[in-house]
């Protein structure tokens, strides 16, 4: 089993910077697909980024690409989500994750969450 903690959201202006973590518990972390999921108000929870299990593969949604990225540090057991260049659009909650499944980029196919932190890019 692996719980997971993110950390690191707050308000940051437009064009601004933020970076996330997601601690994670468990020693089978590295086994794990990590991703990142957003949920904005009134919204569904959408597919941000992913990083698999050795951190040699990423995948990230149309909407950060160019502007997210994800590492990962499996002897600390952690994942970083770094968000550039933020847009209002950016504003949520946001969730990480993770699966066993690889390349999983749907709610669906993640079987660990975290509580979430909130982003909120202001103009």
């Amino acid at each position: 089993q692996v719980q997971v903690v993110e950390s690191g959201g707050g308000v940051v202006q437009v064009g601004g910077s933020l970076r996330l973590s997601c601690a994670a518990s468990g020693r089978t972390f590295s086994q794990y697909t990590m991703g990142w999921f957003r949920q904005a108000p009134g919204k569904a929870r959408e597919f941000v980024i992913l990083i698999s299990w050795s951190g040699g593969d990423t995948y990230d949604a149309d909407s950060v690409k160019g502007r997210f990225t994800i590492s990962r540090d499996n002897a600390k057991n952690t994942v970083y989500l770094q968000m550039n260049s933020l847009k209002p659009e950016d504003t949520a909650v946001y969730y990480c994750a993770a699966a066993r499944a690889i390349r999983a980029t749907m709610v669906e196919m993640y079987d660990y969450w975290g509580r979430g932190t909130q982003v909120t890019v202001s103009s």
